[in-house]
């Protein structure tokens, strides 16, 4: 069976290695020193001032939006995991949804003043894939109307706009490192900024609030996350740059396979930027051509995930506006397999049989 994706392990004695040390410790969870290990590592790789190893991406995104105090409005994207939205409901807001570029499939500045509002407060919006938003012109857009600015970056782990780590933009973003990204921690996630005071109250909101054992600065949750997660990240931290060549070759394996057929490639393809080859989508010409498509991988024990669909806007608990062009991508949009050990021969079958598909059209209508 081949999945869209598996997730990268390290070598067992490695992490038997970690775990030894935490059984001599004895210390398991509550900022031990492989969480503050990985913090430290992640930090300098980020070239930010602050990073909070926290238990999941969600709760990154929730503590966000709690640690800046937000009201009424969040501007977002319709195009990215339901976490991006639900988020923002959970903490008390609401979400507007403005709609996406149809070529890069980010949040389109050109058409998020005219969601503004007096009672909006932020942009939260999504790397969708591993690719950047026009972190220019929200940022400018932000100053403008005295906005904060989220960036929902669970999928940019290792993406570089213009020399700087994709996730170290906006007053927050956040990573998710669960199983399925590119670096994971089995599950985990983390908030980034350059902000000290927001810094200082996302450091106790994680925490239950805590000032000490007795005492509380304010209003907190459980954002904390064990050594035994920390641990996985530290071993294969290392790993990463091998990891992503290895997805960039498996990546131009499709591209060289697909050749010029009617696929929509999203390679990443933006001046002053590298692309971490998170993931391998695809814009099929209709929605009919990708559900025979994901039929005849299926038949073949072939997995590939419609990721994101449906379009945020369609959930049964916000304001069902019409987002016509990310309905349609979502719609259309596939990702295929991608991961550090999927054979190379494996990625040419993939293409053999949606190549396939297409030309079984082709005929078709001849």
């Amino acid at each position: 069976m081949i999945n869209v994706t598996k997730s990268y392990l390290p070598p067992l004695e490695l992490y038997n290695s970690y775990l030894q040390k935490i059984w001599e410790s004895g210390w398991l969870t509550n900022h031990g020193p492989f969480v503050l290990e990985l913090e430290n590592k992640l930090k300098e790789y980020f070239g930010v001032k602050h990073l909070f190893f926290l238990n999941n991406g969600t709760v990154a995104l929730q503590i966000a939006i709690k640690s800046m105090d937000l009201k009424g409005e969040i501007i977002t994207t319709p195009f990215s995991y339901v976490a991006t939205t639900s988020s923002i409901v959970w903490e008390g807001c609401t979400p507007v949804f403005v709609d996406i570029d149809a070529q890069t499939l980010m949040i389109d500045p050109s058409k998020i003043e005219e969601k503004i509002t007096d009672q909006t407060s932020a942009i939260l919006a999504t790397h969708v894939y591993g690719m950047p938003c026009d972190v220019e012109a929200i940022d400018a857009i932000a100053k403008k109307h005295k906005l904060k600015v989220i960036y929902d970056a669970a999928h940019a782990f290792g993406s570089v706009y213009n020399g700087n780590q994709l996730a170290s933009y906006g007053d927050v973003s956040t990573l998710s490192f669960h199983a399925t990204k590119l670096f994971h921690t089995v599950e985990g996630g983390a908030i980034l900024t350059n902000d000290d005071a927001l810094a200082h109250k996302i450091g106790y909101m994680r925490n239950f609030g805590h000032n000490g054992q007795e005492g509380f600065w304010g209003l907190g949750i459980n954002g904390k996350t064990s050594e035994f997660y920390a641990a996985m990240g530290l071993c294969i931290f290392p790993d990463m740059p091998q990891v992503i060549e290895q997805r960039k070759i498996i990546s131009q394996r499709y591209d060289e396979q697909f050749g010029d057929n009617k696929l929509v490639r999203l390679c990443g393809n933006k001046h002053n930027f590298e692309f971490n080859y998170a993931y391998y989508p695809v814009l099929f010409p209709s929605e009919v051509d990708l559900l025979q498509a994901t039929k005849a991988l299926n038949e073949a024990d072939i997995f590939p995930r419609r990721y994101f669909y449906p379009s945020l806007n369609k959930l049964n608990y916000v304001d069902n506006t019409e987002m016509p062009v990310a309905e349609d991508v979502a719609r259309r949009v596939l990702c295929l397999p991608l991961y550090f050990e999927l054979a190379l021969s494996v990625a040419t079958t993939i293409s053999e049989i949606i190549n396939g598909i297409f030309e079984k059209n082709k005929k078709a209508i001849v």
